[in-house]
């Protein structure tokens, strides 16, 4: 059986991947000339410019994700760094009893606990809830939902799920929670502010930040050194290994159907493949709306499309500097506030 995956991106490359250790033939077509999609990074001179990964949850060989990405890849060929301070942000109005402006926030939860105690005693019954949440969060095993389709599991499978009921149980009662509650909550004002400028003045859930320091305490949310194409050219030796072939610099215009089903796909430049099924791991809109020319769409489907069920956020426009100096001693990222 023939399968025509859309897109070499980290879901593309993984699912062919799979496809090709249970026998499946694969193609992948990609309309970059390298691999990737969103998870990459440029090269120039002797300076990475990295613009996806930051971490990556399974760092630790002790970790379900660290199992589940040696399937695909070498764990301990990658160096893993964890910052001390995930990063620090700069405050406009308050400062600290210290006389700084700048916020710590520590990958080390007892460190972490004992500054905001030290520089913000007054809410000391506030940060003690927050640390027991954080370490709430490391009690729990944090599973990879992905290996196995849900439908296809034996009774059997899906038993082992119920022990993270209440782990579902604790993330949908906490994911109301977010920077700016939290923030209103605190009596001193620096804290307060920082809070509010933890996600560049964005109220956001809490748990983006709860959830990455429960797995960077336990060194099990690292960067890995050679960054996002790194991790990616790791997941293409192997899918190429497995005899999968990867066709780049080819964009697919359309996917073929026949009868509701999808028989192959044509390309910008006018070929044909045929195959037996087409799996798309490209953008979700291009794969409605351009590939299927919009024909198999419901009313969810529109409200996605017509941003009625997901905020939209601003865009955001990276400069990337090459300095040539050592930043030993420096946070990974740096969060400073702008008047204007």
């Amino acid at each position: 059986m023939k399968i025509v995956i859309i897109g070499a991106g980290v879901a593309g490359l993984s699912a062919g991947c799979y496809l090709r250790m249970n026998g499946f033939d694969t193609e992948i077509f990609e309309m970059h000339s390298k691999s990737g999609g969103l998870c990459t990074n440029w090269q120039r001179g002797e300076y990475t410019f990295d613009g996806c990964l930051h971490w990556l949850m399974g760092s630790n060989e002790n970790s379900a994700f660290y199992k589940l990405w040696s399937e695909l890849i070498d764990m301990s060929s990658i160096k893993f760094i964890t910052n001390e301070i995930r990063y620090e942000t700069e405050t406009l109005k308050s400062t600290d009893k210290y006389g700084s402006k700048i916020f710590h926030l520590y990958t080390n939860i007892n460190q972490l606990e004992k500054y905001l105690i030290d520089i913000a005693p007054e809410d000391s019954k506030l940060i003690k809830k927050f640390i027991r949440k954080i370490r709430r969060i490391q009690q729990f095993e944090i599973p990879p939902m992905v290996q196995s389709v849900p439908k296809l599991m034996p009774w059997k499978e899906k038993r082992k799920f119920l022990k993270h009921l209440p782990l579902l149980f604790f993330l949908f009662k906490y994911k109301q929670i977010t920077n700016v509650s939290l923030a209103n909550k605190c009596k001193n004002p620096f804290l307060k502010e920082a809070f509010q400028l933890l996600f560049n003045g964005n109220d956001l859930p809490l748990l983006i930040l709860t959830m990455p320091l429960a797995l960077q305490d336990k060194q099990a949310a690292g960067y890995p050194i050679g960054g996002s194409t790194g991790l990616v050219n790791k997941i293409e030796e192997k899918y190429k290994s497995l005899g999968g072939v990867i066709h780049f610099n080819s964009s697919v215009e359309k996917i073929i159907v026949e009868k509701n089903s999808a028989v192959g796909i044509k390309l910008k430049n006018g070929n044909i493949v045929s195959s037996d099924i087409v799996i798309s791991a490209s953008d979700w809109f291009f794969t409605v709306f351009n590939a299927l020319e919009g024909k198999y769409i419901n009313k969810r489907i529109l409200s996605l499309r017509n941003q009625k069920r997901l905020e939209v956020y601003y865009s955001i426009f990276f400069v990337f500097l090459g300095i040539k100096r050592s930043f030993n001693g420096y946070p990974h990222i740096l969060r400073f506030p702008c008047k204007r």
